[in-house]
């Protein structure tokens, strides 16, 4: 089974309802190369957010995903979603070595990485350290994921 549709434990508090763009969903998107903002989010219904999160990632899926985001944002007040380079070489997408970004939050939080733990994770795994290493994103949910995936020293 794919985790293309999995929600972490750390999410809990706002993947109620989805009321958050959970963090498989957010992978998705950065591999599709669209900026899907929270009141696009919101102004889906949950049973669409849902399909959202079950919505599988090989690149044909992704690529039908791509155009119904398409069609269904740009009937809302916000727009049609906008655009980035889809994720290519991404520090999540690379398992030899976490990325420097995280080893510095978890510096910053006083924790030590496992060494051997980054190639052990999963792309999912990966995409959601990187992206709670983000500046602006809250880091309480660091080590809660880094608890959750067993990678504390």
């Amino acid at each position: 089974m794919g985790r293309h549709d999995h929600c972490f434990g750390f999410e809990a508090d706002f993947v109620d309802h989805l009321r958050c763009i959970p963090m498989a969903v957010r992978r998705k998107l950065d591999l599709m190369g669209v900026k899907l903002k929270l009141v696009h989010w919101s102004d889906l219904d949950e049973g669409e957010r849902q399909r959202l999160l079950d919505w599988p990632d090989d690149p044909e899926a992704l690529a039908a995903l791509d155009h119904w985001l398409e069609r269904r944002t740009a009937a809302m007040a916000a727009g049609v979603a906008g655009r980035l380079q889809p994720a290519c070489g991404a520090p999540w997408q690379q398992d030899q070595a976490p990325p420097e970004v995280l080893l510095a939050s978890c510096r910053q939080l006083g924790l030590t990485l496992a060494p051997h733990a980054w190639g052990e994770l999963d792309e999912l795994q990966r995409f959601a350290l990187v992206k709670l290493c983000h500046p602006g994103h809250e880091h309480r949910n660091l080590p809660r994921a880094l608890a959750e995936f067993g990678l504390l020293a």
